[in-house]
């Protein structure tokens, strides 16, 4: 018997004579679906925030130069940014009910999404291969706190590709473990974010007073001063809030893929602009205080900016288990919930009749192997430019889709037309790209790219060229935002300004899908409560 590769169709209008552009797990979410509900969006930003990436941030922002209080300045101010940027982009998936890909042809045109989309999906998986690294040194020291001898295992890979022969095993155990859960819906899979809220903020707090206890009061890093100083000092700052920024850059534009499953209002989104500061700065002050903990306790040359180094001293073994454990957890759940999901999504989008969610994240996974990702984070500034190479694609998709919805077409999209590539609504020219979105997502790149060549090239020098990169994602949002108001507004595309919003709701009521009553307090559209 052939096997069967396409996947399940829906019935509904939505995939009506469209099944290039759709499929089951593209359409709106029914009703009867939307399960999250405050609990569930709180849950998965803890967990979301919570993995070794956010421990890093402000320890490996001191490693290249900086003091620990401009450090943590850094991380706020960039929270502070985006969180704007993520519950604006969240609000369209908790009204509408749509993904990321769906939500970009809006302002793209159908085809021309795919320049978002394709953008997104590269980026997604490079940071989900680079998670599977940090869940696999964490693998590493939870098998040397059992059998010691693992970490002292014969090596047979050369030095230069960065990974032993232990950490490869690790690696693949970590890949092992974590591939079940990809084969997880979205809807379900905010369980494991409430059992990852459980277990790894308790633990890390744990290792805050261990902290404070060893070190009697911080330890050396509290004392540092910064490195550098004058026009150096103030491009270092912007380059590592770039960093931040381009870490979480990817939920900009992809918190529609699981508000999308909201059945509370969208109101609930703005929860995002005190809550992100706050959480990603606290834990990035754990990150300092373990750190510089460390160091002190270990008499160690260099700060043990990576928790796994740190871990790896601790005198008892049920102690680096069960730390190592609560590391390989918070891999794995940011794992799913930003990047394996999103790349789903992302694959859906381009190829809707043979890829469903299950299978988009079975294929990231695999994917993730070709990118060699232990070089990335052989180092902090390794890890640094990483992280701005990141940021600076990712800035202008946000600021095309935050300004297309808000501004443009003031909150009012047409649903079904957005599943329907022969309606002229949102189809821009008869290539399906909107020029405008084009032209903008250029002029917020290109100015970066001579320093993302030498970050990325190394032997590469382009002088002054380097600044824009430095501040990539600023950059990219605020000219991105400039250029596509303004094109759009003096070239405007009269066909997408539709005078009625259409609902998905609408949609399902028309084919006789129940739909919910909603909370009180919503956001209003045409008169509308959504």
């Amino acid at each position: 018997m052939r096997p069967r590769l396409r996947v399940t169709q829906s019935k509904s209008a939505f995939a009506e004579g469209s099944s290039r552009w759709t499929n089951l797990d593209l359409d709106p979410i029914p009703p009867h679906r939307r399960h999250w509900g405050p609990l569930s969006f709180v849950s998965y930003w803890i967990s979301d925030a919570f993995n070794a990436a956010t421990w890093q941030f402000a320890s490996s922002i001191i490693a290249v130069g900086l003091s620990w209080r401009e450090s943590l300045a850094v991380v706020a101010v960039s929270f502070f940014i985006i969180s704007f940027v993520i519950a604006a982009n969240g609000a369209v998936g908790a009204i509408y009910h749509i993904p990321f890909p769906i939500i970009a042809r809006a302002s793209w045109g159908f085809w021309g999404s795919y320049i978002a989309i394709i953008s997104r999906v590269i980026l997604a998986v490079f940071w989900f291969a680079i998670q599977n690294v940090n869940g696999g040194n964490a693998v590493h020291a939870m098998i040397g706190a059992i059998w010691p001898s693992f970490l002292t295992l014969g090596n047979s890979i050369p030095e230069d590709e960065g990974i032993t022969t232990a950490g490869l095993v690790s690696y693949l155990i970590f890949f092992i473990v974590q591939f079940p859960f990809l084969c997880i819906h979205p809807d379900k899979a905010r369980w494991l974010f409430f059992v990852k809220t459980l277990i790894v903020p308790a633990s890390w707090i744990a290792i805050l007073v261990w902290a404070f206890v060893v070190s009697d009061g911080g330890g050396p890093i509290f004392s540092q001063k910064p490195s550098v100083s004058g026009p150096a000092y103030s491009w270092l700052f912007l380059a590592n809030m770039t960093s931040v920024l381009g870490n979480y850059a990817t939920l900009s534009v992809n918190q529609s893929d699981f508000s999308r499953y909201s059945r509370v209002s969208a109101k609930w989104q703005l929860l995002y602009i005190p809550l992100l500061p706050v959480v990603f700065t606290f834990i990035s002050f754990i990150g300092i205080a373990a750190s510089s903990a460390g160091q002190a306790r270990y008499a160690l040359d260099s700060i043990p900016w990576d928790p796994i180094v740190l871990i790896s001293h601790w005198s008892s073994r049920a102690c680096r288990f069960f730390g190592a454990f609560t590391f390989a957890l918070a891999s794995l759940g940011v794992n799913i919930s930003a990047n394996s999901i999103s790349a789903a999504n992302d694959l859906m989008a381009l190829m809707p009749e043979y890829v469903n969610l299950r299978r988009g994240q079975i294929i990231c996974g695999l994917l993730s192997w070709a990118l060699v990702p232990w070089k990335i984070l052989a180092s902090a500034g390794n890890f640094l430019n990483f992280m701005s190479a990141y940021a600076i694609f990712l800035g202008p998709i946000a600021a095309i889709m935050a300004w297309d919805f808000w501004f443009l077409k003031r909150c009012r999209y047409d649903t079904l037309a957005l599943y329907q590539p022969a309606n002229p609504i949102y189809r821009y020219s008869k290539w399906g790209v909107n020029w405008r979105a084009v032209v903008a997502f250029l002029v917020g790149v290109v100015p970066s790219l001579p320093g993302l060549a030498e970050s990325v090239g190394g032997k590469v020098d382009v002088g002054v060229g380097v600044h824009p990169y430095q501040f990539g994602w600023l950059l990219g949002f605020v000219a991105t935002s400039l250029v596509y108001v303004l094109l759009s507004l003096v070239f405007p595309a009269p066909e997408s300004l539709v005078e009625r919003a259409v609902m998905a709701d609408d949609v399902y009521a028309s084919e006789g899908v129940e739909v919910a009553e909603e909370m009180s307090e919503e956001i209003v559209v045409d008169g509308k409560k959504v």
